[in-house]
């Protein structure tokens, strides 16, 4: 009985396991994700398309916008519409003066007025006329409008930045593992070569274990320069905010070109007006300008045209195609003016002086600090064209000694200390080499951003 259930159960399990199968073999099991391939110029479409703060930037474009729309409200007519319905429990009533026509006698009387059911429905507007607000509060919302385009701008530039020291951080752990692999390689060919020497009595037992040393010491280099590839790899997928397990590899030449004199100081003459930040700084220093003769138009007075137009009627009958409706129609100005505020109006307009006065003293710190940051990046990147111009000359001397340095050690004339200072000497001015450029690199990108070019 066991032997016949079981040849039962097979039977059902083969079946549930076809049915599975392209549940097990559906896309995250059977493929692999497609590699992303990253040229410069894409990474920096990306992330301009992804980065969060560039698209809260962008909708604060939207924002502004739409207050823009909100203060040209102010200067168009307010129309409202309304309608209700009272139901007088205790119906109102008219009093009426002792000893009057209407009254003989000499006592007040009173009589009730109306009905139970009351219905009112009117429409009314005001269109202002003047007042000193409405035309300040556009010009606020207009320059708010530019100043989030400069925000825009400014969150547009950060990113690009932040992507560019990403993609060039990348380039440069691939050089650093290029650097290390090759140096790899000549330490493997020298374990090789001593080895071989060693077997036919060329060589001590001594050189093929500083050889071999060598090689072992060699090998968790080309690791540790592999594990910060991945890392770098990794950043620059969460500046672009990609998924981490998206593969990516990065395009392009690891090489430096500088800027001409020319461009340099054109750019560092409009470097105070093209910088958005700067921009920004200004733009707040004008709303809040603006803002003080909001709080100064509360001296002046507004006027408005009112008109209303309204049926009312009472019945209880609930007849409403009987009911006779009374229509009411006015029009009119309407005139403000403040006399006294208990001094609020002049306190509000001293605290609006002194926010426009902080953001002055801000736009000055940033103007100080912006020469200083381009002044920096001008620096660094003179002093990275030194070192990389003298690393290009190292490269080829240490190439060569290490041709002569094999050389001598297999003819027997050279010693394996010289041998492996010579390779580790190669390895550490490609390494030299490399980080110089992208030292250069860096130092450029975040000078353009602080020149405000673009991308």
């Amino acid at each position: 009985m066991q032997m016949m259930s079981m040849k039962k159960i097979y039977p059902l399990l083969y079946a549930a396991l076809v049915l599975l199968q392209p549940v097990w073999n559906g896309p995250l099991a059977a493929q692999e994700a497609k590699t992303l391939e990253l040229t410069l110029e894409k990474a920096i479409g990306l992330v301009l398309d992804q980065n969060r703060d560039v698209l809260i930037a962008d909708q604060e474009r939207y924002k502004s916008e739409s207050q823009i729309r909100e203060a040209r409200s102010g200067a168009f007519p307010q129309v409202n519409v309304s309608a209700n319905y009272t139901r007088n429990v205790m119906l109102p009533v008219m009093f009426l003066s002792p000893n009057t026509a209407l009254n003989p006698t000499s006592s007040t009387k009173t009589f009730e007025i109306g009905s139970s059911n009351s219905y009112a429905m009117g429409a009314s507007l005001t269109q202002p006329l003047y007042s000193r607000k409405v035309g300040v509060a556009l010009e606020i919302a207009e320059t708010y409008h530019n100043y989030a385009e400069e925000s825009y701008r400014s969150a547009q530039q950060d990113a690009v930045l932040a992507v560019k020291r990403s993609f060039y951080m990348v380039m440069l752990a691939q050089q650093l593992v290029d650097a290390n692999r090759q140096g790899l390689e000549v330490a493997k060919a020298n374990y090789e070569n001593v080895q071989s020497l060693y077997k036919f009595g060329k060589a001590s037992e001594f050189d093929l274990l500083r050889a071999e040393v060598q090689l072992a010491n060699t090998e968790p280099l080309v690791t540790s320069a592999e594990n910060n590839l991945v890392l770098a790899q990794n950043a620059l997928k969460n500046t672009l905010a990609l998924p981490q397990e998206t593969p990516v590899v990065v395009k392009g030449e690891f090489a430096y070109e500088d800027v001409s004199g020319e461009v340099s100081e054109a750019a560092k003459r409009n470097a105070l007006s093209a910088n958005p930040v700067i921009a920004g700084l200004a733009l707040q220093e004008s709303m809040l300008q603006k803002n003080i003769s909001i709080e100064q138009a509360n001296y002046f007075p507004t006027i408005n045209l009112v008109g209303a137009y309204q049926w009312q009627t009472q019945d209880n009958t609930f007849k409403v195609n009987d009911y006779r409706w009374a229509k009411i129609m006015n029009v009119g100005l309407q005139f403000s003016y403040p006399l006294f505020d208990g001094f609020r109006t002049s306190a509000r307009v001293d605290e609006a002086v002194v926010d426009r006065q902080k953001i002055y003293y801000a736009r000055m710190k940033a103007e100080e600090g912006l020469k200083i940051q381009i002044q920096s990046a001008d620096l660094k990147m003179a002093e990275a064209k030194k070192r990389i111009a003298g690393q290009e000359k190292n490269i080829a001397q240490a190439e060569k000694a290490v041709r002569i340095a094999q050389s001598r050690f297999k003819n027997g004339v050279g010693t394996q200390f010289d041998l492996l200072d010579t390779q580790v000497a190669m390895t550490r001015t490609r390494t030299n080499y490399a980080q110089a450029i992208y030292d250069f690199l860096v130092a450029k990108a975040e000078w353009r951003h602080a020149v405000g070019l673009p991308n």
